[in-house]
């Protein structure tokens, strides 16, 4: 019986930094409309398989309802509305990859599944993106941006996916 019981603590001993370190690796941010208003947040989460991104967007009477768009990570962490999100670069890519989730050479670190915008404005969605991470050297996310367009991406052209105006941005810390 010690033998069991000497064993369950060393077990839970052992989970305490990996979830320690889960909850360190935690962080909300708040969207930005190309109008310059709050329109929702994002929870960010650091997982040992990537970034699992929890996405709450609201008030988004601007797109039509039940429309896909673009949703990427850019390169860099300014989300400037007057300059229609510019400030916040191009798609995050670690790599000499193409963009694209189909093509062959591709994709970039910060292409993501296009997310839908339902009938009543709003847009809730969980990503997990296993090419991006919370903390980290070259694949961190850390100052870059997330970043949602006005078109779905097309996962092929470049340098973009083809998928227009860039309608909201957060910045990640």
């Amino acid at each position: 019986m010690g033998g069991l019981l000497l064993a369950g603590v060393i077990c839970a001993s052992q989970a305490l930094p990996v979830a320690a370190q889960s909850e360190a690796a935690q962080q909300e941010v708040s969207f930005t409309s190309a109008e310059g208003a709050e329109i929702g947040s994002a929870t960010l989460t650091g997982t040992p398989y990537g970034l699992l991104i929890r996405l709450d967007l609201r008030d988004l009477r601007d797109l039509p309802p039940e429309t896909w768009h673009g949703f990427h990570i850019h390169e860099t962490g300014e989300c400037d509305p007057a300059d229609g999100f510019k400030s916040a670069g191009g798609h995050f890519s670690v790599s000499a990859t193409n963009h694209g989730l189909l093509v062959e050479e591709g994709p970039h670190s910060g292409d993501m599944p296009n997310q839908y915008v339902a009938a009543d404005g709003t847009l809730k969605a969980e990503v997990l993106n296993t090419y991006a991470f919370l903390g980290g050297e070259a694949d961190n996310v850390s100052g870059r941006a997330l970043m949602l367009h006005s078109g779905p991406d097309d996962y092929q052209s470049q340098p973009s996916g083809d998928a227009g105006e860039r309608i909201a941005c957060a910045v990640i810390d």
